[in-house]
């Protein structure tokens, strides 16, 4: 049985059978990529800036502490849907640093620096830090590269799934359910396995790209690099990603990519419209009517595979990307 769909009593049945961990012994003392947080008990109020981190809180079992979320590209896990409806959303984008701290939170966490960090969009962390409050950012974001502006620079170092375990493993021990978290990354692991089992061996001719959105219909695409996600992916299932830049999301020209003519192309299929390409609908409508990308094979043969926006950010449904594009290679005989 997946995680994907354990919940209630299923999961709690699950962590019984597991060994029992060490409890949590507070106060609690974290490097948090560079930055010293303490945790004098576990946290009962949670606002998280960011669907992945707020996906392992519900993951984990800690609905109950989340008081407020944000940042939102897809809909929530299916089985998730109910208990996040009844949950705050203060904006699918960027909620003020004044709107996140009058839902009085002892814990503060984010996905991305972008949103807590040097010059966060919605706070810094010496701003939380001065009212008490801890701001904790996934290590998937910043664990190779803290005190950053940003999030989308390069990535000096080829990402590791096991960055996205210790975000687990870490929101485990500050709120003191560690089982929980041994058990929902020993299924993430079995699941991994599966996958790339699945698949077996590739030939190295079969390539991909990644394509997330573009700022204009005429503009080039952001499409993922060598060291972020989609190329942990790639690596994975014996695939080649035709994108050669370490940023986790350059921009590059249609001819460019072209040229490379990929086996597969991926599209981030998402619920966000911040773009005018962020639809399915129009990335799909830009590769069959253009005169350069309608000409690539994977076009033209009709290897385009729509994968949910968060498979393809440092987040648990990485697994799931995996099972899609395995599944993907399988039905088109790439295997």
């Amino acid at each position: 049985m997946s995680l994907k769909s354990l919940s209630g009593a299923a999961l709690t049945a699950m962590v019984l059978a597991l060994p029992a961990l060490a409890k949590t012994d507070y106060p609690l003392t974290i490097d948090n990529c560079g930055i010293e947080l303490v945790f004098p008990k576990a946290p009962e109020t949670v606002v998280s800036l960011g669907q992945r981190g707020t996906e392992i809180l519900y993951q984990l079992g800690l609905a109950d502490r989340v008081r407020a979320t944000s940042v939102w590209r897809s809909p929530v896990l299916p089985q998730f849907a109910q208990v996040d409806a009844g949950i705050e959303r203060l904006d699918n984008n960027n909620p003020s640093f004044e709107a996140v701290i009058e839902r009085r939170p002892d814990l503060v966490t984010t996905d991305l620096q972008y949103y807590i960090g040097i010059k966060g969009s919605v706070g810094t962390r010496q701003q939380f830090a001065d009212l008490g409050i801890p701001a904790y950012n996934l290590p998937s974001d910043c664990a190779d590269r803290p005190q950053m502006e940003t999030s989308d620079g390069p990535r000096p170092v080829p990402f590791e799934m096991d960055l996205v375990y210790r975000d687990i493993a870490e929101l485990a021990e500050i709120f003191d359910v560690q089982d929980r978290g041994a058990a929902l990354i020993a299924d993430l692991r079995k699941r991994e396995a599966a996958a790339k089992a699945k698949v077996g061996a590739v030939s190295g001719d079969v390539s991909v790209v990644f394509w997330f959105s573009s700022a204009t219909t005429e503009a080039d695409p952001y499409v993922a690099g060598q060291n972020g996600a989609p190329g942990y992916m790639a690596r994975q299932l014996g695939m080649t990603n035709i994108i050669d830049s370490l940023e986790d999301w350059p921009t590059v020209s249609w001819e460019t990519i072209a040229r490379k003519n990929p086996t597969i192309i991926a599209i981030a299929d998402m619920s966000r419209r911040r773009y005018p390409m962020d639809s399915t609908e129009a990335k799909m409508a830009f590769l069959t009517g253009d005169p350069v990308a309608s000409l690539m094979e994977a076009v033209r043969e009709g290897r385009v595979l729509p994968m949910d926006a968060m498979t393809l950010n440092p987040s648990t449904r990485i697994i799931d990307g995996l099972e899609a594009l395995a599944e993907a290679m399988e039905a088109q005989g790439l295997k």
